[in-house]
């Protein structure tokens, strides 16, 4: 994804040499989420997860019901953007970890996947507390209302390229 050029054009507050804060673009949403997933990935690590297998694994635990294989790959990839058959292995994995376990059609979590969860949970909820410290309500809203239109920009650039892609 590429970054809109600065028009050069500056808020009042600059030109009177107050400092301002630096635009968002994709540059720093990607600085800003590799970090967050770093300190994830971390404790993730300490409980013998990856990335991958920890969004899967939420899924299915947070799931109002039963979810199917092909319900948590659609979810996982809807999330990841990540491929079908990585994300079918990484269930594979969650099952033969005893962290999810087959019920006829469906996968659903284990007592020792629930507990994963909540572990992982509990681990990072000080640490995101500490990021998320100190930032003004307003502020998070309209962070919030940005990427959820930067989300759903993205969403459909993909979906044009992967219908290109298949044409």
């Amino acid at each position: 994804m590429t970054t809109t050029e600065n028009t050069g054009t500056a808020p009042a507050a600059a030109a009177s040499g107050a400092a301002t804060a630096p635009l968002a673009d994709a540059r720093a949403l990607a600085l800003a989420h590799y970090a967050a997933r770093g300190v994830l990935e971390h404790v993730l690590a300490g409980y013998g997860l990856t990335f991958q297998q920890h969004i899967a694994l939420r899924a299915a635990v947070t799931a109002d019901a039963p979810q199917s294989p092909d319900d948590l790959v659609a979810q996982v990839r809807g999330a990841l953007k990540a491929d079908p058959a990585d994300i079918r292995a990484t269930l594979d994995a969650l099952v033969a970890g005893a962290l999810l376990a087959v019920d006829g059609p469906h996968l659903r979590p284990t007592g020792a996947g629930r507990e994963r969860v909540g572990a992982v949970t509990a681990a990072t909820a000080p640490l995101s507390a500490r990021v998320w410290a100190g930032i003004p309500t307003a502020d998070l809203a309209a962070a919030g209302r940005v990427l959820a239109t930067v989300t759903e920009r993205a969403d459909a650039e993909l979906a044009a390229l992967t219908a290109r892609q298949a044409a």
